[in-house]
């Protein structure tokens, strides 16, 4: 029951109208269009001429969306560690003052380029079980294509210290993850699964997730969060050199992902025990 009311209010919240705006790129990519189209009737300089294919060629370049899912307001907790791992990308490639709200999808963002990538940085305003309306609304308004899309979230099955690579495929019991796939209609999306542990004793999972890293998880978390950028820089300078080669129908694809796991040096002692 819980999951079809999340479902009826990602739909409903999805469903509300927002008005796309231009980007700068766009924008010249539209005049660059209407005056190559004009330049049939009359002709152009060919300094003209070269400054448009700088424009057009500017455009081509490829548009990628990281997107760290958690709760607003509670970025500190276990739940939230896709944020922090977004909040120190931002920090590594120097725009980590440059978080604006953005109404019309429902978070902060930042616009940034990776060599010839132009990235988009998406934080959330809404809660985990329904991040997917924001990462939808984000999609459309910059014209991403679902599999362009590089989800970063929490893992229960991976113990804090591992890191591992998704290809599409299920949401493996993860809210904020099947929100996105609600909301997209595509499980293609690639993500960045960041191992928090499983609760200790009798600690619930709710209250596990919920919580804040305690004193000896924050010095593994850091570790964590610097080789989780490492990895996130690896994939985007390398959409420019790779064609697109997204999984048709993402079920299909899930059965042919790839999955790399890898570990943080710090936590090697202590994940042991959890593979």
């Amino acid at each position: 029951m819980r999951r079809l009311v999340t479902r009826i209010v990602n739909r409903v919240l999805l469903s509300e109208q927002f008005a796309p705006v231009m980007g700068t790129e766009a924008e010249i990519h539209s005049q660059a269009r209407r005056k190559l189209a004009s330049g049939k009737k009359n002709p152009t300089s060919p300094a003209t001429c070269h400054l448009m294919d700088c424009c057009l060629n500017l455009v081509t370049n490829v548009y990628f969306k990281v997107v760290g899912l958690g709760n607003p307001g509670m970025e500190a907790t276990r739940h939230s560690v896709g944020m922090a791992v977004l909040g120190a990308l931002a920090a590594r490639l120097g725009v980590a003052d440059r978080w604006r709200g953005d109404k019309h999808v429902s978070g902060e963002v930042i616009v940034s380029e990776v060599q010839h990538t132009h990235v988009v940085l998406l934080r959330p305003k809404l809660l985990m079980n329904i991040n997917g309306v924001s990462v939808a609304k984000a999609a459309g308004k910059y014209g991403i294509k679902s599999e362009d899309i590089l989800l970063v979230h929490d893992d229960l099955d991976k113990p804090l210290g591992k890191i591992a690579v998704k290809h599409g495929g299920s949401a493996r019991g993860h809210n904020g993850v099947r929100s996105c796939v609600d909301c997209l209609q595509t499980d293609v999306m690639p993500r960045l699964r960041v191992g928090i542990g499983r609760p200790a004793g009798k600690t619930s999972v709710e209250r596990h997730v919920l919580g804040r890293f305690t004193s000896e998880e924050q010095k593994i978390l850091t570790s964590v969060l610097v080789q989780s950028v490492d990895l996130l820089l690896s994939q985007l300078s390398h959409q420019d050199s790779q064609s697109p080669t997204s999984p048709v129908g993402g079920r299909r694809a899930a059965q042919k992902r790839k999955e790399r796991d890898c570990s943080a040096p710090p936590a090697q002692d202590s994940a042991a025990a959890d593979g």
